[in-house]
């Protein structure tokens, strides 16, 4: 056994996921994929194990790029448009990317917590720090969303009472926090969960288009005063007040 698989399996250190997500690689989640994937060197050796552990003095290196810990973390309120994708890469090559709204003008390499549908517009998140946007992602965080709806339509009242009571669309519970009619063919919606393509499906249960879905709040943090395409750093209190919130509902489950 080779002194680098003894430091892997030590019990001490940090597990490899949950060293690039401090790190501001990506989430955890991501960074199981990156591992396995075999982008990962420790102390210049290949590593796909996620669990394998980095000690204080380990030189992590991910596509032969230096990683380290040491980079500040800052977080980001972002006013995506519509036909912006979530994501690192458009694999179609041919779409825009909301991080190419905001990567340009900050140093730190960044992602988006959660995602936006292409065609929806409104308030992301973004961040580098894995830990912070893991908690806010988790299911039992229940932080609200809140979202302005636009159907071709009018929005059935009766349709809005089930989605608040849970509504089985596809075999999946659907169910929203609350609602508010604004309109003959708009609504605003709150959510505490935010699955995907949510909201569409459970119009389409009334074969309802939706014309736009628009992401307005999440938690304490609204797009007031953002225009489209715009960022800005939010404060710490805002930071301070979802990471809190995050953490009360992942005790309370």
């Amino acid at each position: 056994m080779n002194s680098q698989k003894t430091k892997d399996t030590n019990s001490e250190g940090i597990r490899l996921q949950v060293w690039l997500a401090r790190a501001g690689v990506t989430s955890r989640r991501g960074a199981v994929e990156i591992i396995e994937n075999g982008r990962i060197r420790i102390n210049g050796k290949v590593t796909c194990e996620p669990g394998a552990r980095v000690q204080p003095d380990d030189k992590v290196q991910m596509d032969a790029r230096l990683l380290g810990q040491g980079q500040r973390k800052v977080y980001y309120a972002l006013h995506k448009p519509p036909k912006y994708l979530c994501s690192t890469a458009d694999d179609a090559g041919n779409r825009l990317l909301a991080l190419g709204l905001i990567q340009p003008f900050v140093s730190e390499r960044l992602f988006t917590v959660g995602r936006l549908d292409y065609m929806t517009s409104g308030l992301l998140l973004v961040t580098n720090d894995g830990e912070w946007a893991k908690s806010l992602l988790h299911p039992s965080s229940e932080i609200e969303k809140e979202y302005w709806v636009q159907t071709k339509k009018d929005v059935p009242v009766e349709l809005m009472e089930s989605f608040k009571e849970g509504l089985r669309v596809e075999g999946e519970l659907l169910r929203c926090r609350a609602f508010n009619l604004t309109g003959s063919h708009s609504v605003t919606l709150t959510l505490s969960e935010g699955k995907n393509r949510e909201i569409r499906k459970v119009f389409l249960t009334r074969s309802i288009t939706v014309k736009r879905v628009h992401r307005w709040r999440f938690g304490p943090v609204t797009l007031k005063g953002l225009e489209p395409g715009r960022f800005r750093k939010l404060s710490e209190s805002e930071v301070r007040q979802l990471r809190k919130e995050g953490e009360n509902h992942g005790r309370s489950h």
